[in-house]
């Protein structure tokens, strides 16, 4: 029977969140809870396994790694779509590549969360009754102000309706969103020059891939109000990161709350770590135990469905 390894399981939970005893007798698992970095380092660790389970994009695989790995036969990802995979070399190297089932509103629920914390300066406040002090800050209402939604899908359409909720106009930009769509989830389509200029907090809802990366670009930046925000709980490529810090370094937006980044975890040095208008959490907008229980489920439905012959949730 396979060795079957987890990847990069910080919380130190997997063998508690799901029913391993789902899986045939043999199958030797293996939990690993800190991250590497290194492709070799990785490769090492690895090469006695014929299958690999990876939470999210943690642990890229390209092709590199494939090349290193010549025992690997099933990789299993969280999710549907992970763009830090290389599926064309998993191909040419006999390995099949599966998903998993997530939810998607956890991630819409931190954005809210992140969101909150900077119209009323949260974290600060927090902070601040911890050492002593008292109202420190003063807030801003969401009722009447301008959400500006990036991608009205499975996750920016929750995130619309709760801004709806809370009273505010809610426009929203995609390349391909339609005028229908935007108007069904109470929307307004504008142009993504508009979205940026008039827009209070802008909210990012799209996945990665080759056209999407970087579409958050200087210039857009740019457009946006000095009080306005930036929120990301997406993927940290699709925002020009250098551009983005160097606008909260000069105060020329108001803040950003991001969930992620371009290097994963964010260096302990990195710049986001200290900067007073930037709320910033290390890519949780997944990570609550609804959907873990949901996608290691999936993991150990993959895995049976690989070893009957009979792989689901291919992705090609």
């Amino acid at each position: 029977m396979p060795r079957i390894a987890i990847l990069d399981d910080y919380q130190d939970v997997a063998l508690k969140l799901a029913d391993w005893s789902k899986l045939p007798g043999g199958c030797d698992l293996v939990v690993f809870n800190d991250h590497l970095a290194d492709e070799n380092a990785i490769a090492e660790r690895l090469e006695s396994f014929e299958m690999v389970v990876l939470n999210r994009e943690r642990t890229p695989f390209r092709r590199g790694l494939f090349e290193l790995l010549p025992n690997l036969l099933l990789l299993v990802t969280f999710g549907l779509r992970n763009a830090s995979i290389d599926v064309e070399a998993a191909t040419e190297h006999g390995v099949t590549v599966c998903g998993t089932n997530t939810l998607g509103y956890p991630t819409s629920e931190l954005t809210w969360g992140l969101i909150l914390c900077l119209f009323r300066n949260l974290p600060g406040e927090i902070q601040a009754m911890r050492e002593g002090a008292w109202q420190q800050t003063v807030g801003h209402s969401l009722r009447g102000k301008v959400l500006g939604v990036i991608g009205l899908g499975r996750l920016g359409v929750p995130v619309a309706k709760i801004g709806l909720a809370f009273g505010m106009e809610v426009i929203a930009w995609s390349p391909n969103l339609t005028d229908d769509r935007a108007r069904e989830h109470g929307a307004t389509l504008t142009s993504k020059a508009e979205l940026f200029s008039r827009s209070d907090v802008i909210t990012i809802h799209m996945p990665l891939s080759d056209r999407s990366r970087g579409i958050i670009a200087a210039e857009d930046i740019a457009q946006m109000k000095e009080t306005a925000y930036l929120v990301n709980t997406s993927r940290g490529p699709l925002v020009d990161e250098p551009a983005l810090i160097s606008a909260l370094e000069d105060n020329r937006i108001a803040g950003a709350g991001l969930d992620v980044f371009d290097v994963e975890p964010l260096p302990e040095a990195h710049p986001l770590r200290r900067m007073k208008n930037a709320v910033v959490t290390p890519h949780i907008g997944y990570v609550d135990e609804e959907n873990y229980r949901t996608a290691f489920a999936g993991v150990i439905e993959v895995i049976q469905a690989w070893l009957d012959g009979k792989p689901i949730r291919v992705i090609t």
